[in-house]
């Protein structure tokens, strides 16, 4: 499929050959999580990404220990395959697709499409929750290889890693913080880190959210002086858009030093003391 270097994408019509293959969980993710309400794929398991996948006093994701036990008790063991999908072109699908790999678990997939592809396709949906048992999810480890953090970001753009800023043009400029319909979390000062280039990230996907073909990506990146074999360190605002990059630059195209730095902007931009560029 699309000459990537990984199987790691599912097409719709995959996903709805297998609803009832007991091997499965899908899992939608959404940045509006109230859609999942609304009808979502049969047997789809929502989780809010704020609420279930964020520790809710500081700002960070799941422990592992709870990370485990979110995941078991909606029914996903370390047995099952998860299928993930979400609105926004699948932003926080593949958050939550970073996420898992993080804390260890290989056997992810992403569809190839939002909902609303799936939604314009025709193919069915529900109100109905789905009744999985509880299962046992146990974390292993962490993957530090594909997760950055504020001082690593800083010894690296010093010393010449390639930053990736997956933000529009507006926000990477210092124009504006946030674009208008975004999730927000707010950051002091506008901009961008020094020397990061600018992807933004939906100039991977065609127009109804697929990706494009990896001759296409890797032309886009290696365009954008991205694919020198250097480290590369993608961010957003909040990470989301920026673990949809690394999917394409990780996973589709296997670049292997690839991180995502999901404290990204809405951090750097409220640190005190360091370095921030601006285009306007």
């Amino acid at each position: 499929m699309g000459g990537y270097a990984k199987d790691v994408l599912v097409e719709t019509g995959w996903v709805e050959e297998h609803l009832e293959d007991p091997a499965i969980r899908i899992v939608e993710v959404d940045e509006n999580p109230a859609l999942y309400a609304q009808g979502h794929i049969p047997g789809a398991i929502g989780l809010d990404w704020r609420k279930d996948l964020q520790d809710q006093v500081r700002r960070d994701f799941l422990g592992p220990e709870d990370f485990g036990a979110l995941l078991g008790s909606r029914g996903i063991s370390n047995e099952h395959t998860v299928v993930l999908y979400g609105d926004r072109n699948n932003w926080f699908a593949a958050y939550t697709y970073w996420y898992l790999k993080y804390y260890g678990h290989d056997a992810v997939k992403l569809v190839n499409g939002p909902r609303e592809k799936w939604i314009g396709e025709g193919r069915p949906t529900t109100t109905e929750l789905p009744s999985h048992p509880p299962a046992t999810f146990t974390v292993a480890g962490t993957d530090e290889a594909i997760r950055a953090k504020r001082d690593e970001v800083l010894e690296r753009f010093a010393g010449g890693a390639r930053l990736v800023d997956v933000r529009s043009p507006q926000e990477f400029s210092g124009e504006l913080i946030a674009m208008a319909g975004y999730e927000q979390e707010g950051a002091q000062r506008s901009g961008h880190i020094p020397g990061a280039r600018s992807v933004p990230w939906a100039q991977a996907v065609r127009e109804d959210g697929t990706f494009k073909d990896a001759g296409e990506l890797r032309a886009l990146y290696r365009d954008k002086g991205v694919l020198t074999g250097d480290p590369v360190i993608a961010y957003c605002r909040i990470g989301e858009r920026s673990a949809h990059t690394w999917f394409v630059l990780h996973e589709l195209l296997g670049h292997e030093d690839v991180k995502n730095y999901d404290g990204s902007w809405t951090e750097w931009g409220n640190l005190v003391d360091v370095p921030i560029e601006r285009d306007v």
